[in-house]
Parts: C-alpha cells; structure tokens; sequence
C-alpha cells in the first residue's frame, strides 16, 4: 500500500509499449463500485475472492504490466500465477515511508480502523516474505520519486523479459 505500484506500473507500461492493468481499478470497473464498498459489503475474503479471479484473467493476456493490489500476494494460487505468468517487481518499502504517503487517503479501507503505522507493520511483516518469494526484482522505493524508480527499473525488467523470452 502506497509502494507506487499504479505509478510506476503506468510507467513501466508506457515505456516497454505495452498495456497497463490495475487489479483494484480493474474490480471497480468490473462492480462498479469502489473497493472501500466491497470491503464493507462483503468483508476482505469477498473483495480476495474478486481479487484473485481479476489476477487470474489478468495474468493471462499477453503484453501487459499489471499492478496488484498489495494484499494479492496473501492467496497462494496468486502467488503461484504471478510467479509463472510474467516477471515480478516488488516494490519495497518501509512501513513509515508507506504511512508518510498513505496517512491522508481515506480510500485505503485496511488503514480506516485504529493505528494505520501499526497496520502497516503487521501487513509488511505478513507480506514481505511472500514478496520476495516470488520476485524477480526487488527495487527499494525509499523516498524517490517514481520516474527515479522507473529509471532503476527499465533495464532490469528489460533484461529479465530478454532471459524469460
């Protein structure tokens, strides 16, 4: 959550010419309704299960650079698509930077109840590991900006599609 993910995927997309899908923005296109709703509607396992069918399709097209949503790497059989279908980018950052980006967005239902640094904490403890599970690169997003990322992550991403081609 506030990795830069959807930035930095619009990005990587523009770049390499190819598509470029949200997996939060795909869902609300799909429902037509925000993911902040879904969550209150039908709890986290319901927008999971919307999730990981969105991943599915997603991960099966050809040319394009999806952006999950930051919990996407929680349900095992997401990992294992993401893992198989494309290259990885985990954006690494620390749960103090994410909070100093995210601190003001109301639209973060997970961050809407009690101490948003605290759960920020937890979700990195939870999911780092699963990160750096299936990745194939690791770039620390830190403070920079996105086109600072963008230009880390070109060449590596173009050297990783070269080997997976």
């Amino acid at each position: 959550m506030g990795a830069g993910k959807t930035t930095v995927g619009r990005q990587l997309a523009a770049e390499l010419a190819k598509t470029f899908h949200d997996t939060d923005h795909e869902i609300e296109r799909r429902t037509g309704v925000r993911v902040s709703l879904i969550f209150e509607i039908e709890g986290e396992a319901g927008f999971r299960a919307r999730e990981a069918q969105v991943v599915d399709q997603l991960t099966q097209l050809s040319d394009v650079v999806v952006a999950t949503g930051g919990g996407a790497v929680l349900d095992p059989a997401n990992r294992e698509r993401l893992a198989q279908r494309g290259v990885v980018v985990y954006l690494h950052g620390q749960p103090r930077d994410l909070w100093q980006r995210t601190r003001y967005d109301k639209s973060r239902p997970l961050l809407q109840n009690g101490d948003p640094l605290e759960k920020l904490n937890t979700l990195y403890l939870q999911r780092d590991p699963l990160y750096r599970e299936i990745a194939d690169i690791v770039i620390d997003t830190g403070r920079q900006r996105a086109h600072t990322l963008l230009v880390q992550l070109l060449p590596q991403v173009k050297e990783k599609c070269k080997l997976s081609a």
